[in-house]
């Protein structure tokens, strides 16, 4: 069985910015994408589930754009599109034709941004709460609040990030250890991160126009995505409604939907278990 021992670390250029990424396991390519809360990156958001999946993929986690030890620079005009420019770019500088996707939040708009645009690169697709889904279809939940405050107001503290993860990221906050949301904490006051977040509320004339794109739903192309999808939501997830899994299935032609008790938005990481064992099966 791979262990992190077994874990192999690199950083590739793709276009203007430099991706850092995780690899583990032979086989199959699976694209890990994670989400984007403060301090994200791709091998803490997938620490449960990379081990598992290498016994039978090729595991590769980048850290997105804007996280982590990649560049941090992200379009904040079109984020959803720029994440997917980045991910296929990285696709290409790896030689790799067509890999299933996997993504959580944020990376799951990526991911389905990216299946949007790009069929051909995509084969099988698995989203956990993915964003865009319904995003201007009623105000935003307190969770995607709580998330596009992190940066404003007196800035980003220890005590912003743990009611974050600990009230809205996940269902029973006191299973997330200190050590991981310190871990985060430190990754999210970054300089470079600080000066340039990743994740904020669109401002400026073009604010309508980004919220527009940043809501996937409403694009008529998410209608002709023919790869098949398991969409697995947390049935408690306080950041992006689970509705959403039922607007999927109504309008992917190929889309099977899990809904899973007792969980939250970070389903990969409440239910290891579960997620690696129907992640398994569906890749395989």
């Amino acid at each position: 069985m791979p262990t992190v021992n077994d874990l192999t670390e690199r950083t590739v250029r793709v276009g203007r910015r430099d991706i850092f990424l995780t690899e583990a396991g032979s086989g199959p390519p699976v694209v890990l994408l994670h989400g984007g809360g403060a301090g994200a990156t791709g091998a803490s958001n997938y620490g449960r589930n990379i081990d598992a999946l290498a016994e039978h993929f090729r595991v590769i986690v980048p850290d997105m754009p804007g996280y982590g030890r990649s560049t941090k620079e992200i379009d904040h005009e079109d984020p959803f599109g720029d994440l997917a420019s980045a991910v296929r770019g990285l696709l290409d500088e790896l030689d790799i034709d067509r890999s299933h996707l996997v993504g959580n939040s944020y990376g799951g708009a990526a991911a389905l941004r990216l299946a949007m645009e790009t069929q051909d690169k995509v084969d099988r697709l698995i989203l956990m709460g993915p964003g865009g889904i319904g995003t201007t279809r009623g105000l935003p939940t307190k969770g995607l609040n709580a998330l596009l405050d992190y940066y404003g107001g007196e800035g980003p503290t220890r005590e912003k990030l743990t009611t974050f993860i600990r009230d809205y990221l996940v269902f029973d906050g006191a299973a997330v250890p200190d050590e991981l949301i310190e871990l985060r904490y430190q990754a999210s006051i970054q300089p470079e991160v600080v000066a340039n977040p990743p994740l904020r509320r669109p401002s400026g004339p073009s604010a309508l126009r980004t919220l527009w794109r940043m809501d996937l739903s409403r694009d008529r192309r998410l209608a002709e995505v023919q790869a098949k999808t398991l969409v697995i939501w947390g049935r408690d997830d306080r950041v992006n409604r689970p509705s959403g899994a039922q607007l999927l299935a109504r309008t992917m032609p190929s889309c099977d939907v899990y809904l899973a008790a007792n969980t939250g938005h970070w389903v990969q990481w409440e239910q290891a278990a579960l997620f690696n064992e129907l992640a398994r099966a569906f890749l395989s």
